[in-house]
């Protein structure tokens, strides 16, 4: 009965396309000349719709192409014959998988407004908070600023002096070397680098001479009576 009513609604929309495209539409144009009287005709082609006879294709057939045996294609025979085509429409219906994903794609794509209010909140929330850390972290690196000015100024004044000192004590050496050996000595001689070692060892003798002499003159004191007061 479905399958008779659309071929009867069909056919009377084909009288009708055909009815419009037998009739002219009139323009009027306006040029220069004055106005010109144009007509116009529609001629639409025919419909490629067998309604008396769908094809619809046997999925048991080796010769069915494999893209006609699919859920899509079936919706699509549907779509176009209506019951006509034998197809369940219940079959059509996505399945409690499908239906899912199709539910968490909509909600990752296209959100509730409350959630989409709660997104921007949390986003800025943390936009604010990263600013405050920020902000935080300049503050006290400012607040390091001035201490950090003097301890690089120092390190600077100390590898200064070290440089110093160290050029000192190179030029005092390379002078014992021409007075003990008489004449300039290479620094990379090994008679300049034994005499280097023989002073070091010597300086660490009286460094440690130094260090024991002041340590017996603490004790002396330590142990001495106190003056007896007047």
């Amino acid at each position: 009965m479905a399958a008779s009513m659309l071929c009867r609604r069909t056919a009377a929309l084909c009288r009708t396309l055909k009815d419009f495209s037998s009739c002219k539409v009139v323009l009027y144009v306006n040029s220069p000349c004055g106005f010109l009287l144009q007509t116009a005709s529609y001629n639409p082609k025919p419909l490629k719709l067998n309604l008396q006879n769908p094809y619809i294709p046997d999925k048991d057939s080796e010769k069915t192409p494999e893209w006609q045996k699919t859920a899509r294609y079936d919706k699509k025979l549907f779509g176009r014959y209506g019951s006509a085509s034998g197809i369940d429409p219940a079959s059509l219906w996505p399945t409690h998988e499908e239906l899912e994903k199709i539910i968490a794609e909509e909600n990752q794509w296209h959100p509730p407004l409350e959630v989409m209010l709660k997104n921007i909140e949390a986003r800025e929330k943390e936009g604010n908070e990263k600013r405050l850390a920020r902000e935080k972290l300049i503050a006290a690196n400012m607040a390091k600023m001035p201490k950090m000015i003097a301890d690089w100024r120092r390190e600077k004044r100390e590898t200064k002096q070290k440089l110093k000192e160290e050029k000192a004590r190179r030029t005092r050496l390379l002078a014992e070397a021409r007075e003990r050996f008489g004449y300039a000595v290479d620094p990379r001689s090994p008679k300049f680098l034994e005499m280097v070692a023989e002073i070091e060892k010597e300086e660490k003798k009286k460094k440690k001479l130094m260090k024991r002499r002041l340590r017996e003159e603490q004790a002396t004191g330590s142990d001495a009576p106190p003056a007896a007061s007047s």
